[in-house]
């Protein structure tokens, strides 16, 4: 199992300084981005798989998270920074090629900005969270969904869900991790540490939270979703607690060369539960859509 970071740089783009793990070189870019509550850290196991395949893969910590600059205040934690920080780290790394790939909180950044075209793809690699547009319509539904989003209501609420997940030294943190995991062995303390020690950072969880804070509407509405263009994989964990299997469905209309990889008995966190399946699901599309630097 692959898992050695060849680099750590910082990257200056879109007025944040983002710290980032790289593996490979060139202009052909793939792109990591970890969800709540993570770190680049999560990338561990794909960044030397992407590398060895010629691409530059770089898995840098979200604005507000880990070794990032966190901006303070709910405003810079909208999609539109969002979608311009990954539009900027492409940009500083002057890529040719682009491949993004997207876990969590990364995905639903992804999939806006493969949606708005904010920059060009070459690929689109998601990873257990649906298309915002078939995300909005089992909410609407599913009473079953509703409950197990549960969590975005209560990140509304000022102050409290920050005080909880930092207690005991952030204890909440690690224990959410890894009590969502079917294999919890893929889980071992150093690595629940690592997500807690970022927690505790000053101002960290405040702003992690803000991510669902800044963008609980665009939830629930979006205008128009037009039809993404761009080879997209969607990798997901079946035993994911908060995402129903139902969100997997119903992508016609929204992506137009479309492929599913579910996981059995791998949780939300698939790519550091079950990385060589992850790797393997990759690798596979990648040959298929042709996609080499």
């Amino acid at each position: 199992m692959l898992a050695r970071m060849e680099d750590f740089i910082r990257i200056e783009a879109n007025g944040i300084d983002f710290a980032c793990d790289v593996a490979g070189e060139g202009d052909a870019v793939a792109l990591c981005l970890h969800g709540f509550p993570e770190s680049r850290f999560s990338w561990r196991y794909q960044l030397p798989f992407l590398a060895a395949r010629g691409w530059r893969a770089v898995a840098p910590d979200l604005r507000g998270y880990g070794d990032s600059t966190r901006p303070a205040g709910i405003a810079p934690y909208r999609m539109a920074e969002l979608k311009q920080d990954v539009a900027a780290l492409f940009d500083a790394l002057g890529a040719r090629r682009r491949l993004l790939v997207a876990h969590d909180w990364g995905a639903l950044i992804a999939w806006e900005f493969a949606i708005d075209r904010v920059r060009p793809l070459d690929g689109l690699v998601i990873l257990n969270v649906p298309h915002p547009a078939v995300l909005r319509a089992v909410l609407r539904q599913s009473p079953r969904q509703m409950l197990r989003s549960w969590y975005v209501f209560f990140f509304q609420i000022p102050r409290l869900p920050e005080w909880l997940l930092g207690a005991r030294g952030a204890r909440a943190v690690g224990d959410t991790i890894r009590g969502m995991a079917v294999d919890k062995s893929a889980f071992p303390d150093a690595v629940l540490e690592h997500y807690r020690e970022s927690a505790r950072r000053p101002g960290a969880l405040t702003a992690m939270v803000n991510y669902y804070r800044a963008n609980f509407f665009q939830m629930w509405e979006r205008a128009e979703t037009p039809p993404i263009e761009v080879p997209t994989l969607m990798i997901w964990g079946e035993e994911d607690r908060a995402l129903g299997l139902e969100l997997t469905e119903g992508y016609g209309p929204y992506v137009r060369d479309f492929t599913l990889v579910r996981l059995p008995r791998v949780s939300h966190w698939v790519q550091q539960e079950a990385p060589d399946r992850v790797n393997a699901a990759l690798g596979t599309w990648l040959d298929r859509i042709g996609e080499a630097p």
